[in-house]
């Protein structure tokens, strides 16, 4: 067999500016966008985010349990860890059924991992098939020092649950593929600032965060508003979006000038905590008033039985919008669904009120997700209102879509969405 000797390529100098990648993001909105990022600043925040937001030193092993084509995967399992030092874990599969929901705990025994940074999903479906964390007991993970969660809202349950088995700190930051990096985090370098459950903590160095509401004036603190972010972004944000400036400046800085619009809508406390509480699209008005999706997604997961929720704006009549719920329950429940359907309703109307209305909720098996674990709440929407749809190009099982129509339908939503 003939040796073939590899080639010496010498390293290429580029700028700063020059384009590293173009991720194409559709997130939940169905809408591809190529999100181009630059050399200089993408380098500069994820090396800074490496020590002082996770707290990690050279040669200290980190895991981000992603794809590695999405952004969270590019960010932290390829460039970050690479430009700190960091032996970086790559794995695929799930964190249950590969074999078992000990999974996580396998690797980070074996591996010897400090942090761990994956998806709130992920979480939910441990706690949904091991609710009471006895496959953790099984492996050595004393060496773990804290877990990072991102890319979906992490709720306060799910919180609660992974401190108590764990005994760590749990750390919900929040960022987007446009953004590259956090832009609200807690800093495990720096020292952690006191956790409140359903905060990613403060805005990150480069970030200042204000709350517009829908005519671009700031609103009173602690109401919810449109989350937005003062211009200029820091370094490793997005420039633009690939041979669509135009758009880019369309989708994310006309409607409130002088920001960057994240299209998530939240609140900001009187310490300068940021809560998101759901993409803008979400935020459902009914007779008048402006419900926060997140909010009663909260309080559904508070409820013993339930694994996973999500809550979404259906048409009505009379309201406008009223909120619809649908929850996944743990997999050792044997009680009737009826009852539980209605202890969830009895507990977002006595957490939130009676101006939620809240009346209906739906048991389901699973919820439609994106592959990066985002709940694909507009499309369920649109099925819902029977309005027309397109099949997410992001979408991990297009199955479930399926079932969540037939519920849909058999709930007397949906009347007029295919079969």
């Amino acid at each position: 067999m003939e040796k073939v000797s590899g080639t010496e390529v010498p390293c290429v100098a580029v700028k700063a500016t020059d384009p590293l990648y173009i991720l194409y993001t559709s997130g939940t909105t169905g809408q591809p966008k190529g999100v181009v990022r630059d050399n200089g600043g993408h380098m500069v925040a994820l090396r800074w985010s490496m020590e002082n937001i996770y707290g990690l030193k050279p040669g200290e092993v980190f895991w981000t349990a992603s794809d590695i084509g999405w952004v969270v995967g590019h960010s932290y399992i390829v460039y970050g860890p690479l430009l700190a030092g960091n032996t970086s874990v790559i794995f695929e599969g799930k964190p249950v059924g590969t074999p078992d929901a000990g999974t996580f705990w396998r690797v980070i025994n074996d591996h010897r991992v400090k942090v761990l940074f994956t998806a709130p999903t992920a979480f939910r479906a441990i706690r949904r098939e091991d609710p009471e964390g006895d496959f953790i007991a099984r492996y050595d993970t004393s060496s773990l020092t804290a877990l990072f969660l991102a890319g979906e809202r992490a709720d306060p349950e799910t919180l609660k649950w992974a401190e108590q088995k764990l005994r760590i700190p749990v750390i919900d930051h929040w960022w987007q593929t446009e953004t590259g990096w956090p832009m609200a985090a807690n800093t495990m370098g720096l020292g952690l600032m006191p956790i409140k459950h359903g905060s990613p903590t403060r805005p990150m160095p480069g970030y200042t965060i204000d709350v517009l509401d829908d005519a671009g004036q700031p609103v009173p603190t602690g109401t919810l508003g449109n989350i937005v972010v003062k211009l200029p972004l820091p370094p490793g944000c997005l420039v633009s979006f690939w041979q669509a400036d135009e758009r880019f400046r369309d989708t994310c800085l006309s409607e409130f000038p002088g920001y960057y619009k994240t299209a998530d809508a939240g609140l900001v406390d009187d310490e300068g905590y940021v809560f998101v509480m759901a993409r803008t699209d979400d935020v459902i008005n009914c007779a008048g008033h402006r419900l926060s999706t997140g909010a009663m997604e909260e309080v559904c997961a508070m409820h013993p039985d339930v694994a996973e929720c999500a809550v979404i704006g259906v048409s009505d009549a009379l309201k406008g919008q009223v909120p619809c719920g649908f929850v996944v329950l743990k997999h050792n429940v044997t009680r009737d669904h009826g009852l539980i359907k209605k202890e969830v309703v009895d507990l977002v109307r006595n957490e939130i009120g009676p101006v939620a209305a809240f009346k209906t909720v739906m048991v389901v098996n699973r919820l439609p997700k994106t592959r990066s674990g985002k709940i694909l709440r507009g499309t369920m929407q649109k099925i819902a209102d029977g309005m027309p749809w397109k099949m997410p190009a992001t979408i991990d099982d297009p199955v479930i879509l399926d079932e969540i129509t037939s519920i849909l339908k058999a709930n007397g939503y949906a009347r007029n969405a295919a079969a």
